[in-house]
């Protein structure tokens, strides 16, 4: 089995068509069909419905894609460690919330940039289920996630303990006003762990259906809330941060509530590269309330 019909697979399990994919792959269509055609020989079963819309996994495509996935994930894994420590080569894709991304990742990722110049460093955001998700489809190597996270397949380290805050705008000085009136919610979409905090807080205030208003970036939800369009739930070093500050107010919650560990986690049967220690070094040198420890599950 060649790796390249495998890695021709999962470009025409992604884009739904041998037309996309080759675009993808910056080659000709005949030449990614005679990959799948050599890898359905051999396997001896059809991995593809061929239709007018494109193409989609049969039964045993969808029984082969995780296999796929994880021998490209092995032979990554495999070329990085075979690579000299002292100047790690190769991909490293990392994922993170966006909080987490503007607050605590930039000072990290530019002194890895400057050590680690080979290693083709790659940074999506996302929520904590998004984040997980790809994580655990080797879509990611690693991830910052909103703890607590149970999952047999990952490994979990605390990266960073936040203290979370109501955000609201500048004039409300009792945040028990703001639940007196109908507030509105905030927040990024569904999977982010932050908004599912604030929802219990709602809840515990006796409004269990808020609106909710949802939204894409975190200064958009900061400047609706200084213009008190409604409240939000953020680490204060976030709000502290940003260029908004002075229009909003923080409201303090009860230590229990308030205390959120960010967690890095990867999957456990995973090689940890040259890149990724790396990268783990980076973020225990980064100080104060960087500890990276282990998570019991």
């Amino acid at each position: 089995m060649e790796f390249s019909d495998i890695a021709h697979f999962l470009a025409v399990a992604e884009a739904g068509g041998i037309s996309r994919a080759s675009k993808q792959l910056h080659t000709v269509q005949s030449n990614v069909s005679s990959h799948i055609k050599a890898l359905e020989d051999e396997l001896g079963v059809e991995l593809f419905r061929r239709h007018a819309r494109g193409m989609t996994l049969t039964n045993a495509g969808e029984a082969f894609l995780p296999y796929a996935e994880r021998i490209t994930a092995l032979l990554r894994e495999a070329t990085q460690v075979v690579g000299d420590e002292a100047e790690p080569t190769g991909t490293l894709a990392i994922g993170s919330m966006e909080t987490t991304a503007g607050l605590r990742l930039p000072g990290i990722l530019a002194t890895y940039a400057a050590d680690c110049p080979r290693v083709d460093f790659t940074l999506t955001t996302g929520t904590t289920a998004e984040l997980i998700d790809m994580v655990n489809d080797h879509r990611l190597d690693g991830g910052f996630v909103c703890g607590p996270v149970e999952h047999d397949a990952l490994s979990a380290n605390v990266a960073f303990v936040e203290e979370l805050v109501l955000v609201t705008a500048q004039h409300h000085g009792d945040i028990r006003d703001v639940f007196d009136t109908p507030a509105r919610m905030l927040v990024f979409r569904n999977g982010c762990a932050y908004r599912e905090r604030l929802q219990e807080i709602f809840a515990d205030h006796g409004n269990v259906d808020p609106q909710v208003l949802e939204f894409g970036s975190l200064e958009g939800i900061l400047g609706c809330v200084a213009a008190d369009m409604g409240v939000t739930l953020l680490p204060v070093a976030v709000v502290m941060a940003s260029q908004r500050a002075a229009a909003l107010r923080v409201h303090q919650l009860p230590p229990l509530q308030a205390r959120v560990e960010t967690l890095f986690i990867r999957r456990a049967d995973s090689v940890v590269s040259p890149a990724m220690s790396q990268f783990l070094r980076h973020v225990q040198r980064a100080g104060s309330p960087a500890v990276l420890r282990s998570v019991g599950r």
